[in-house]
């Protein structure tokens, strides 16, 4: 596929446009994001107050599941580097999510709240590395902030439309957990429907003949300073933002009914979704470093009234907070891999990313169950904020290192 701008004889003065095969994207994502939050939404409450889990418990699913999907990424993008193929991977991994979604109603104990969250996991994981690297490249590096940002934004359309669903069924059911769990998978479905008939990707790349499978050290050295350092960032940033099941756990510590706790999430896809894609735009014209430490200075606020919020206002302060540090830094964090990952090994590099985030996210699940258990949602949350005043630490002492862009 020609990319305005960088192909064959285009005027180098020539306007860069963003490809169609992102608002696709964007699309499913929107999809699978509204399938997933009305699941994930209710879910935490579901496993305590239905199936009698423990809050340790909860941390550990939360934390095996993304610890699960972070490790498929980087063989899923690995894969697709090797095949010169983005596409069939993606098109598994939202398949089998969407097929996944149909043991969640069938759950009668945690163990299998958790078999369900890991194999949705490994779906997500297959798919996001190949995706990532699919939008890049079809993205000049000029607007590659622009292109994550959009997609962040449309999926987080999803995840404000879907717990906004699962409320109005579950009064209108009388709280039938498991009657929202049934049709979270339609849109699932309709995700990968779309994907199929609406994602064209680029020509069959050409895999240079010394590529071998799996990765090689030489592999990792070609990857460069600027690509380690984003991935150390993100990896202290997921620390400190752990699971949002723990938001959702904090609304209804403060008193909210079930039926009503996904309205948190709501509120932080709703202002995620709004920050992301001027933020996207922002970090291709904006000094990237000062744009993370605002983020991880948002990020310490967030936990911060988290930890002292007692009533309804300020947990929706603080998901709000939240929201915001995620649309600030994501797809900052996305388009600086990008930029650092040469063109054969994006998909390698952002699964490297992906398993990074994720065994941080496993750590930091897992540690707020304990934590949740010893001192309550307080000293959650407080160390949250502690760990992500690291992340500001790690930026003002570490410079952000330049990345050579490249034109596609």
């Amino acid at each position: 596929m020609r990319i305005p701008g960088t192909g064959s004889g285009a005027s180098q003065d020539a306007p860069v446009r963003l490809s169609p095969n992102i608002v696709v994207l964007g699309v499913v994502s929107l999809l699978m994001g509204m399938s997933s939050a009305m699941i994930y939404g209710l879910l935490p409450v579901f496993l305590v107050t239905v199936l009698g889990a423990s809050m340790t418990s909860v941390g550990v699913i939360e934390g095996l599941a993304e610890a699960t999907n972070s490790l498929t990424k980087i063989f899923s993008g690995v894969t697709s580097d090797w095949i010169g193929r983005r596409k069939p991977l993606v098109l598994l991994g939202y398949g089998l999510s969407a097929v996944n979604k149909l043991l969640f109603p069938l759950a009668g104990a945690a163990s299998a709240v958790l078999l369900a969250r890991v194999v949705d996991r490994i779906g997500k994981g297959i798919r996001d590395a190949p995706r990532d690297a699919l939008l890049t490249d079809v993205t000049p590096s000029k607007i590659r902030g622009a292109g994550f940002g959009l997609r962040l934004a449309l999926y987080t359309i999803g995840a404000v439309a879907g717990p906004l669903i699962a409320i109005g069924l579950m009064r209108l059911s009388g709280d039938d957990f498991r009657l929202v769990f049934w049709v979270a998978a339609i849109p699932g479905f309709a995700s990968v429907a779309v994907l199929y008939f609406g994602v064209k990707e680029p020509p069959w790349r050409q895999v240079p003949h010394e590529r071998h499978f799996p990765i090689r050290r030489t592999d990792l050295t070609r990857l460069a300073l600027p690509f380690w350092w984003a991935v150390s960032v993100a990896a202290i940033l997921s620390l400190a933002r752990f699971s949002p099941a723990f938001i959702v756990l904090k609304t209804h510590d403060v008193g909210i009914d079930s039926a009503y706790v996904p309205i948190m999430l709501v509120l932080m896809y709703l202002v995620y979704s709004a920050a992301a894609y001027p933020f996207g735009v922002l970090a291709d014209r904006f000094d990237r470093r000062l744009q993370l430490g605002i983020g991880s200075v948002l990020l310490v606020a967030a936990d911060l009234v988290l930890a002292g919020a007692d009533n309804l206002w300020l947990t929706a302060l603080g998901a709000a907070l939240w929201g915001l540090q995620m649309g600030v830094t994501q797809g900052l964090l996305s388009a600086a891999v990008a930029d650092a990952a040469p063109e054969h090994l994006r998909g390698t590099a952002f699964g490297i990313y992906d398993l990074a985030i994720g065994i941080a996210t496993f750590f930091a699940s897992a540690g707020a169950g304990v934590l949740w258990t010893v001192g309550g949602p307080t000293l959650t949350f407080s160390v949250g904020a502690a760990v992500a005043a690291a992340t500001v630490l790690l930026l003002v002492l570490r410079p952000m290192p330049v990345a050579a862009r490249t034109s596609r």
